[in-house]
């Protein structure tokens, strides 16, 4: 029996400024495998006041420097900035990409001795467990879904007086390790000027209680529920805060609930260990899960630049494996190549896929017939039960 306690995540919509970058940078990802499926990017992106700046490195086809700045501009027409202090027609956009370093490609290449290395040193981690049907943690996910019935409200235009940026906040009320109730929720979402706050606590109220099972948020208290508790939020995006690509890790893994090995995911390829072997972590931590093998598994890997097997696997599932935690470590690498080509292609990560994974978390979702989230799948499942 575990003790209760009081477990918060947030999440942040694709209109808050670190969110554009993540977008923008996506798209140049995007962009570059479209073009040539074996691309190598690295991109940041800057958003502030009227401005975007892309820097970064690239290897692979030319793309037009015309045709990239316009594919940005649809970006952020589609997140739906169309305010005076940033817009998507007029802001100034600048693209810094240049040749990806010798020295880098050199490692990362595969060649006749040797396979494709990993793109970085570095510890990636993957998490699953039974708080929700798609096998992540409650507070996070459901954070998620807010932002995200929100957007679709507003681009639908059945809700107007929203604009992109936004954020949500859940506290959970854990017993004996399982979400028990909704403590407190927090929404803090950009608006048309001239509404108040409790016009807009009447337009996020039903989108909140829409997306929380009722069992768990039948108890929320008016008091414990905040929409905009500054009491005014009109100004906001790249204009009301500058933006960087790679600064929501937390929101795009496991709103905390598990450990995150640093590096960021948007604006790489998937020779980028930090992106792909991450994805092949909650691949395989979420296929242990529903398994069930165990309620909760952590998977960290890690690699060195230019190797192309990982350093190392470990598994830790808190004490809930059904079997001896050795015997999957060993069973991971007979039923999944985790060298970066192995991964790439059990994967399918070479596609243009990542756009939609800049917001509202790149785990959790429902994978695509056009190739998205397939690191969501539970294919192995049969694997993994044959094997015990």
């Amino acid at each position: 029996m575990k003790r209760p306690y009081l477990f918060t995540s947030e999440s942040v919509s694709e209109g808050h400024p670190d969110k554009v970058c993540d977008r923008i940078s996506d798209t140049v990802v995007d962009a570059y495998l479209s073009a040539d499926p074996l691309s190598r990017v690295a991109c940041e992106t800057l958003a502030t006041t009227n401005k975007v700046v892309l820097a970064g490195e690239v290897r692979g086809p030319s793309i037009d420097k015309d045709n990239l700045i316009d594919q940005v501009r649809e970006c952020i027409k589609d997140i739906g900035y169309e305010q005076k202090g940033f817009h998507w027609k007029n802001c100034e956009i600048e693209n810094h990409l240049h040749e990806q370093s010798s020295d880098i490609a050199m490692g990362v290449d595969s060649g006749s001795n040797k396979d494709e290395g990993a793109g970085d040193q570095g510890i990636m981690f993957g998490f699953a467990c039974k708080d929700t049907e798609s096998l992540m943690p409650a507070p996070i996910y459901y954070a998620h879904q807010i932002l995200l019935k929100m957007a679709q409200a507003r681009k639908n235009k059945s809700n107007e007086e929203f604009e992109p940026d936004s954020k949500s906040q859940i506290t959970m009320l854990y017993e004996n390790g399982k979400p028990k109730k909704v403590a407190s929720v927090v929404v803090s979402t950009q608006h048309k000027e001239g509404l108040s706050p409790g016009h807009i606590k009447d337009l996020v109220r039903p989108i909140v209680y829409d997306c929380i099972p009722e069992n768990l948020i039948n108890e929320l208290k008016d008091k414990d529920f905040y929409v905009n508790p500054t009491g005014n939020f009109v100004i906001g995006g790249p204009d009301g805060d500058s933006g960087l690509t790679g600064r929501k890790i937390i929101v795009d893994t496991y709103g905390g609930a598990a450990p995150h090995g640093g590096g960021a995911f948007s604006g790489k390829d998937p020779s980028k260990v930090d992106r792909s072997a991450a994805y092949a972590a909650r691949y395989l931590a979420k296929n242990i899960v529903a398994a069930n093998l165990a309620e909760e598994c952590v998977i960290q890997l890690s690699y060195a630049i230019g190797i192309s097997k990982p350093l190392s696997i470990y598994i830790n599932t808190n004490g809930t494996s059904q079997v001896d935690e050795t015997k999957i470590e060993n069973l991971i690498p007979e039923l999944f190549d985790l060298s970066p080509r192995g991964i790439r292609e059990h994967l399918q990560l070479s596609n243009p896929i990542y756009v939609p994974t800049s917001a509202y978390g790149h785990f959790g979702r429902t994978p695509t017939m056009q190739g998205h989230f397939t690191w969501e799948k539970t294919d192995l499942v049969e694997s993994f039960k044959n094997a015990f």
